[in-house]
């Protein structure tokens, strides 16, 4: 479980060119919050959007709608340590609904795998394009994440894998 930020404002890819490129910007900075929620073995997504702010209170209505999509199913939700997911208030409805909480080590990003597919997203629906509007802009991030378990699930195989990069304790040498 995660919280994805998008903001309606230029998201400019990598390009190598010899001409200028000029790109539209809309004007604004509205924001669209989404709080998602990732299967991993069948890459399903829950989400709770808002424009506002993700708090709390997101978090518990994102635990409800699990609780009843998956209703009699044992769930395990991997998490970061952001202020209002640790709370008494999610903790405790996590714990009335049967949903166990691991709660991932700090400034891990890396071990949280629908951080993937946030940056999927980005990729394919905000870099260097254009919105209009912000309904638009809206339903094309929707659009791309609503996909992730059907269409797009082919070109995601690789990138929502279980496989982690896990690096040891090392020591640094300074030279």
């Amino acid at each position: 479980m995660d919280a994805a930020h998008f903001v309606l404002q230029p998201f400019l890819g990598y390009l190598w060119c010899l001409q200028r490129m000029f790109v539209y910007s809309a004007s604004g900075r509205q924001r669209f919050n989404v709080l998602g929620a990732l299967n991993a073995i069948t890459h399903e997504v829950v989400t709770i959007t808002n424009n506002s702010y993700i708090n709390a209170l997101s978090v518990c209505d994102l635990l409800r709608a699990l609780a009843v999509k998956h209703h009699c199913e044992v769930v395990t939700i991997f998490l970061d340590n952001a202020r209002y997911q640790k709370c008494k208030i999610v903790r405790d409805l996590a714990s009335q609904l049967g949903i166990e909480l691991v709660f991932l080590p700090s400034y891990s990003p890396n071990l949280n795998l629908i951080e993937r597919l946030w940056r999927h997203v980005k990729k394919q629906v905000l870099y260097s394009r254009y919105y209009e509007t912000f309904p638009k802009f809206k339903a094309a991030i929707m659009g791309c994440i609503n996909s992730t378990s059907t269409s797009n699930r082919k070109s995601l195989e690789t990138l929502l894998t279980l496989k982690f990069q896990v690096i040891e304790k090392t020591q640094i040498v300074n030279t």
